[in-house]
């Protein structure tokens, strides 16, 4: 991995949702796959989710953010910035599995088709469910970068059918068992077993992981 080029690529924000089904001591978590032929992580199994998109700062939720999530986000301390990332997982999640987060209420103005499609469920969505698992810096040597964020939530949080718009492919539960033999990247895995682990009560929310690539080596750090 030593000698890899620097593409001076900034990274954009973005933000990921882990939806975990339990079923008595089962779970089962949301995953997707992405097309062999696309251009960032082609053919990995992945969360949905998304860069943040500026229809993500005017939309109306129902309940807010944990305000104990605002301070390992990287987001100056801002409740609006980390409302913006935690509504783009919202959003991406509609997007790309059919699945809404929210609870009853309407909004007025002009939204996104995503966000219309929320007023027309009569939903608003909904952040005070989400958990902060940690965020992830794609490394230098990479062409497309994000700096992205990761919650989570239990599958009871969500509504709707599976459907999607077509950008992953294989939407659908998949046993934790089985999560072993799918093909993802590095940071995918680390977070979902960070993410079990929060479900199981064997870990703090507090410090959370930044996983980044420092000196093209994986880095860790806990904030």
């Amino acid at each position: 991995m030593t000698g890899l080029p620097a593409y001076g690529v900034r990274a954009r924000d973005a933000a990921t949702l882990i939806i975990v089904r339990s079923c008595g001591p089962k779970r089962a978590i949301l995953f997707g796959q992405r097309s062999a032929v696309a251009r960032f992580m082609p053919g990995r199994y992945v969360f949905p989710g998304g860069a943040v998109a500026p229809g993500d700062g005017t939309m109306a939720i129902a309940t807010p953010l944990d305000r104990a999530c605002v301070r390992s986000m990287a987001v100056a301390g801002s409740s609006c910035r980390a409302a913006r990332l935690a509504l783009a997982a919202v959003r991406e999640t509609y997007e790309e599995t059919g699945l809404m987060l929210g609870l009853p209420g309407r909004t007025a103005g002009s939204h996104s088709s995503s966000w219309r499609r929320f007023s027309d469920e009569g939903l608003l969505p909904s952040l005070k469910s989400l958990r902060y698992v940690g965020r992830a810096i794609t490394p230098t040597f990479s062409k497309m970068r994000y700096h992205a964020r990761f919650f989570l939530t239990s599958a009871e949080n969500v509504r709707g059918e599976i459907a999607g718009d077509g950008e992953l492919d294989n939407v659908r539960w998949i046993d934790e068992c089985e999560t072993q033999e799918l093909q993802m990247a590095d940071v995918t895995r680390f977070m979902l077993d960070r993410a079990l682990a929060l479900t199981a009560g064997a870990v703090p929310e507090m410090p959370a992981p930044v996983f980044s690539w420092r000196r093209n080596k994986r880095s860790v750090v806990w904030r």
